[in-house]
């Protein structure tokens, strides 16, 4: 007896140890048996995270929405705030992180972590983006920290959903919609990026770095500014940087005809014309003939033909330089001599594939039709 009252002693004296020095607990599995979970994505640059943690129904059906997440805001019992909202998930705070700034059903919100909540109501959900995102669930929630509320339609579903759940869907280059699956509600919000905006600032971050030192960094970022016809001034420079002799660019095909695009953007055409003529002699024989195809697609076959008779005579006698021959001459009218080079391109195919560009060019031209 003296031995069990010492056993019992001890762990109870071991008990009382824990109890009062809450971080030597262990891990366990969460209160209730809720689950943590995490969720993110990528939105044309930005990334998109959400941490959060799922209760399950449990049997609850029916009586989740109004009744076990109630309407509005409401005294939990617990903490300094007397109206709280729905803390959006189980335990700790639903946490969404932003790497850029976004806009949250077409509101601005900035870059950062917020604490998620959710004030339900069967017609309308009012979103709260809180700056605290640190405190445990919505006990401590204060409307002063709130960094943006909107509003949204909760829409009821055929099926049920155990376990909450964060979704990302209905993705585009620059937006997705982020649904809050729960029992037959789901409660979507649209998050929208500013791609063009994001891509020009990772873009003079990184030009600021070891990524620098080459004429191929400038040059990608010039050209993406040509082909969105954006931050025309500041691509010159790239295009002015990338073209120098400081990194290698000056005898690039690639980096003129970058600055050609960025000056032909401008409305600069003579100088964007003396800058493909510095292009041109450095081109290679596929530069050179996607070139001209491109001519040809904006239907200025003259100079199309120049380019490809350039491409031929540097390469002569070569599949694709046969092929632009004979899309040059067509380009131009004359597709007896197209038809002569197209010939001689189809003899020199050597994949199914370009067999069959060759033979339909060679039956088009038959037909006395234009190639491209």
């Amino acid at each position: 007896m003296k031995k069990l009252l010492t056993t019992v002693t001890i762990i109870t004296f071991i008990q009382f140890l824990f109890a009062g020095v809450v971080q030597a607990q262990l891990t366990s599995i969460p209160n209730g048996g809720n689950k943590k979970a995490s969720v993110s994505e990528l939105i044309g640059l930005t990334d998109v995270a959400i941490h959060y943690n799922r209760p399950h129904v449990n049997k609850r059906e029916g009586h989740i929405w109004g009744e076990l997440i109630p309407a509005g805001y409401v005294n939990q019992g617990f903490g300094p705030s007397k109206a709280a909202p729905w803390r959006a998930g189980a335990n700790e705070n639903t946490i969404i992180e932003f790497s850029t700034d976004v806009k949250i059903e077409g509101q601005p919100l900035a870059a950062g972590k917020y604490g998620f909540f959710v004030a339900y109501d069967p017609n309308e959900c009012t979103l709260i983006f809180s700056k605290n995102s640190t405190s445990w669930g919505s006990f401590y929630y204060n409307p002063a920290e709130d960094a943006l509320r909107v509003k949204v339609k909760p829409v009821p579903t055929d099926h049920s959903v155990e376990w909450l759940k964060y979704e990302f869907a209905d993705e585009t280059r620059n937006g997705a919609t982020v649904q809050l699956e729960w029992e037959k509600m789901m409660i979507p919000f649209k998050i929208e990026t500013d791609v063009v905006n994001a891509q020009l600032t990772s873009f003079r971050n990184e030009l600021r770095s070891e990524k620098s030192f080459n004429w191929e960094s400038w040059t990608q970022a010039a050209l993406y500014c040509a082909q969105n016809k954006t931050n025309l001034d500041e691509a010159l420079l790239w295009a002015d940087t990338a073209t120098s002799v400081n990194f290698g660019g000056s005898q690039s095909f690639q980096t003129w005809s970058t600055k050609a695009a960025v000056l032909d953007s401008l409305g600069r055409t003579a100088e964007a014309t003396a800058a493909m003529k510095k292009a041109l002699p450095y081109g290679t024989v596929n530069e050179l003939y996607f070139y001209a195809r491109g001519l040809t697609r904006l239907k200025r076959g003259k100079e199309a033909f120049e380019i490809f008779k350039l491409d031929y005579d540097k390469y002569p006698d070569q599949f694709i330089t046969n092929a632009g021959m004979a899309r040059g001459y067509s380009a131009v009218g004359d597709y007896k001599k197209a038809l002569t080079y197209a010939q001689k391109a189809q003899a020199q195919a050597k994949d199914q594939p370009n067999r069959d560009i060759t033979n339909r060019m060679v039956k088009t031209l038959q037909d006395g039709k234009d190639i491209n």
